[in-house]
């Protein structure tokens, strides 16, 4: 199965949003082995109903189960940004928001709109992308009724062939297109524009940026637009990808009938493969900007498309996978390091474009470090050149690799159908099988114990060369940082064949978390809650623990624990202290475990545990795999009983966070965000944004004091499980780990530290940036009587104007890319509530469109809604619903809320009754009440050139 190895890839090259353009997809090798074994032609998963319809178009059909009432759909084109003529630069992407805009059977905007009345949402549901090299369209629908099925392959077919592109509705999305445009500018972007051409050097990539020209997107003509469409838009550059909860049968017969009937294309144009031309010598791209908040280094190594058909490429894939996890875990131990020369750094190898991919070396460096940064990465690449890794690494990663494929099989019957599609729209594109998960297990259990260090090792050679190398530099434009000259970094090249480099050492962790068994404690008592099949312990040391036993994942047990308390307990001025207290540990390490020496040890294992501090409260999360849960267990006890402190380990994180923070400043999305914050909480000394100045008053000995008494007495804890488990099995683990928690009785409960958002209309404005863009945001808060019934009526409130909004501000008036609607209500320290609306335009549209929201905002209060919006409304809660409650965490979240927040856990599954007796007065009140137009925050940002009004 395809996806399942870019999922591994994206653990082991965990940066492929810095190194790569197009992100991971699966290696495949230079094969030279001669074995019939070796040749033989990888199977694709025989679950999948592989076709080819009579006009060309291929199509891809899995039944699954997961999630129930369900299919995931998706209409595959293989044509991108690379196939637009100069004068469409950027309509390849129009082309794919024009689909949305109608059809010939689906007028202006139906498509969403039908499939918003039967409870998908506009996003999360219904979507689409174009890229250099394809558009994809993407949409969930329910599978309950033939009929949403049948009307789901009746939309994959009208975007296929009959896209309406009406001049008035191309008029109404150019706009669209252009904020969307808009919305991509700043530092990163003018730096990617500059060198992108250098990386692709030659290549028509270097020209066919998806976004497009501006002025292309002002000025083309419907004729323009739809020659893209009707050139590339056919059935022989397509597929139609169906996976879910379906009689497949059923959906072959849709497809055939849908699909089928399209004529094929009379003598089309060529899709041509587009090369990345090879080059000798090194590329250098320099470059610098007045807004950049980071200085980056990208060394790229480039190399020509190889495809993943064989078992020999198969095997290649694996040795590679492993070679990155292993440089990876050596650049995350130089981090830890005092003083390191660069404050992140990964290893990645993917695709760039379709016919070319990279193994790239990426490092965030402090300002002026971009030299010491390049000479660690090419010193680190040059001591696995000559010493190559050790045996124990190689055995760590192949421990991850084989227990990553074993629970991947694990949970085969409950991998999301999302997932799955991901993968054979992958395979469409990359002409490329899409192996199951069963000959996957089989395969790694074969291949993995057979590779050697040695092949491992011979990788770093066959790919870091001198040939095909692009470097290039961005970082911050500002007075006090120099950057190499083009000479300088040139040098580092040859200055590092001939440095003294020591070979890597490495000394081995203890083999066992606890050195000794601690004395338990018992369970004294238990309650059974039969409605929700939820169990509740008390132990002997006044631990509280709440089980609920699922199969929703075959092996995943997942946890949460919570005490009242927190950062409120010490006082502003030693605040700091409190808000950096769970640093102590995540950085220093538990019990004779540094952070490097645990992740050693935890190497084969699938575990992960949080120690978390927030301001009412103190916890532990985490989560394990069954044959785990011991592991995770004893970490919850170290976290409690033998914290570290290792001051030379703290600094240096403080020190790589500062280096992230130097030039936050320079952002005017940051400048907008640190607004808003403080303008909120009205400048609480406990809600200003993090900066250099308040990382260096961090106190390790006082944060660590903080935390030690946090986590002193855990008789105030409730630890909640969710999981496949059986509860007289993890009884004994309990007993033993939570219920030797040390216990002291104390009384205590979080403490009001006053934070209160202002009252009236307070209008901040933020003037920074250079580019034409704009954003706003307005926050309605109040008190709040605080029930489950008002939750849902805020929650549905904004359901409704997410739409409405959307409707008015982008479809009808064509005048932001998106709108944002969020809605929160807390019960503690006081019952309030919060509910955000934001989104970005133009400059010169900013406050007309401001005006056309609340308008909205107004017509709802005055005069309520539609059925027609109440039903999309309550379908698209009843839908969320319908999946969330099949969800390990949505079970962890409803316990933890209902128990925290007093109600009956036996009432959890009574949502639906909320959704069902919601009502258009419901919603009209809601408006009233929480969207108080005499009771908001604004802030706006504004580029600094342009005359905005002032703050109010």
């Amino acid at each position: 199965m395809r996806i399942r190895i870019r999922l591994i890839l994206a653990f082991v090259f965990c940066a492929a949003s810095l190194a790569t353009i197009a992100g991971g997809r699966p290696l495949v090798a230079s094969a030279q082995q001669t074995s019939s074994a070796a040749a033989a032609s990888l199977p694709f998963d025989p679950a999948v109903t592989v076709g080819t319809l009579p006009n060309g178009m291929r199509y891809y059909i899995r039944e699954n189960h997961k999630p129930e009432k369900r299919a995931e759909l998706r209409l595959v084109v293989n044509a991108g940004s690379v196939l637009e003529d100069e004068d469409q630069r950027g309509l390849a992407h129009m082309v794919e928001h024009m689909a949305f805009r109608g059809t010939n059977r689906f007028a202006r905007n139906q498509i969403s709109s039908y499939l918003e009345s039967v409870g998908m949402r506009y996003g999360p549901d219904i979507n689409a992308f174009t890229s250099f090299d394809e558009t994809v369209y993407m949409i969930t629908i329910p599978t309950d009724t033939a009929a949403i099925v049948d009307k789901g392959f009746q939309i994959l077919s009208e975007w296929a062939h009959n896209v309406a592109f009406e001049p008035s509705q191309i008029e109404k999305e150019r706009p669209v297109v252009i904020e969307e445009w808009r919305l991509g500018q700043g530092a990163e972007n003018r730096m990617q524009n500059k060198w992108f051409p250098i990386l692709f050097s030659g290549s028509q990539y270097a020209e066919r940026l998806p976004i497009g020209l501006k002025s292309v997107l002002e000025t083309y003509t419907p004729s323009t637009l739809r020659r893209f469409y009707d050139t590339w838009y056919r059935p022989d550059l397509m597929a139609v990808v169906a996976v879910g909860d379906f009689d497949k049968r059923q959906i072959e017969s849709l497809i055939k009938r849908y699909l089928g009937s399209i004529p094929r294309v009379v003598d089309p144009r060529a899709r041509a493969l587009f090369p990345v031309p090879p080059h000798d010598s090194t590329l250098v791209s320099i470059n610098s900007d007045k807004e950049a908040t980071r200085s980056v280094i990208r060394l790229l190594y480039k190399q020509p498309k190889r495809f993943n058909t064989t078992t020999a490429t198969y095997r290649q894939h694996l040795v590679e996978a492993l070679f990155g996890s292993m440089f990876n875990d050596r650049f995350s131990e130089i981090t830890q390091k005092p003083n390191p020369p660069f404050i992140n750094a990964f290893a990645s190898q993917g695709d760039l474009v379709r016919s070319a991919e990279s193994f790239s070396l990426t490092a965030i460096v402090a300002d002026n470090g971009i030299q010491r940064g390049l000479n660690a990465l090419l010193t680190e690449g040059e001591r696995v050149k000559r010493f190559g890794f050790l045996q124990s690494e190689l055995d760590r990663a192949k421990k991850d690799l084989q227990r990553g494929i074993e629970q991947e099989y694990a949970e085969r019957d409950k991998t999301n159908s999302g997932v799955y599609a991901e993968s054979y729209v992958s395979a469409f594109l990359q002409s490329e099988p899409s192996t199951s998960l069963q000959y996957d297990l089989d395969a790694v259990t074969r291949l993995l114990p057979g590779i050697t260090l040695a092949e491992v090792n011979k990788l770093a050679g066959e790919w870091m060369t001198d040939t095909n190398r692009v470097l290039a530099t961005t970082s911050p434009d500002k007075p006090g940082i120099v950057n190499p000259s083009r000479g300088e970094l040139l040098l580092a090249f040859d200055a590092v064949k001939g440095a003294d480099i020591a070979a890597y050492t490495e000394t081995s962790p203890s083999q066992q978390l606890v050195d000794r068994d601690p004395t338990g404690g018992r369970l004294i008592s238990e309650r059974q809650i039969k409605e929700v099949g939820i169990t509740e312990w008390k132990l002997s040391n006044g631990v509280r623990v709440l089980l609920k036993p699922t199969d929703f994942n075959a092996d995943q047990i997942t946890f949460t624990s919570y005490s009242p308390g927190g950062a409120s307990l010490l006082p502003d001025a030693s605040y700091i202290a409190a808000s950096a207290a769970d640093l102590i540990p995540t950085t220093s390490g538990v019990g004779k475990f540094t952070v490097i020496d645990l992740q050693k040890f935890l190497a084969g294992k699938q575990v992960s545990v949080y120690p978390s501090i927030d301001d009412l409260s103190e916890g532990i999360s985490g989560s394990a795999s069954q044959r785990d849960v011991d592991t995770m267990l004893q970490l919850v006890y170290l976290y409690f009983t033998q914290p570290r402190l290792d001051t030379s380990l703290v600094n240096t994180f403080i020190g790589r966070f500062k280096g992230v923070l130097a030039n936050r400043s320079a952002s005017p999305e940051a400048a907008f965000s640190d607004t808003l914050q403080v303008t909120m909480a009205q400048h609480s000394v406990r809600e200003q944004p993090v900066s250099a100045a308040i990382l260096d008053r961090i106190d390790p000995v006082k944060s660590f004091d903080f935390y030690k008494d946090r986590f002193a007495d855990a008789s105030g804890f409730t630890f909640v499980f969710v999981g496949n488990f059986k509860p007289d099995s993890i009884k004994p683990l309990i007993e033993k780990w939570l219920g030797a928690l040390p216990s002291t009785g104390r009384k205590e409960t979080w403490r009001d530290t006053g934070i209160r958002p202002p009252t009236g209309v307070v209008q901040r404005v933020v003037k920074k940036g250079a580019e034409p863009k704009a954003r706003t945001a307005l926050v309605f808060t109040g008190p709040f009587e605080y029930s489950r019934q008002n939750r849902y009526y805020l929650s549905a409130l904004a359901e409704l104007l997410n739409i409405k909004l959307r409707e008015a501000l982008r479809e009808n008036l064509g005048g932001t890319y998106g709108v944002s609607v969020n809605p929160g209500a807390t019960r503690d320290p006081r019952p309030s509530y919060r509910f955000t609306i934001g989104f970005g335009s133009a400059p010169e549209r900013l406050e007309a469109l401001t005006a056309a929201a609340l308008a909205q905002i107004d017509s709802v209060k005055r005069f309520g809604t539609t059925p027609e919006y109440l039903n999309k409304v309550k379908e698209a809660a009843f839908r969320a619903r319908e999946t969330a409650i099949k969800q390990n965490g949505y079970w962890l979240s409803q316990i933890s809320t209902f128990d925290q927040s007093g109600w009956p856990l036996a009432e959890i599954p009574n949502g639906e009754k909320l959704i069902s007796a919601l009502t258009v007065e419901d919603l009209q009140r809601a408006a009233v009440k929480y969207l108080r137009t005499d009771n908001y925050v604004r802030v706006s940002l504004y580029p600094e050139n342009f005359p905005a009004a002032e703050n109010r």
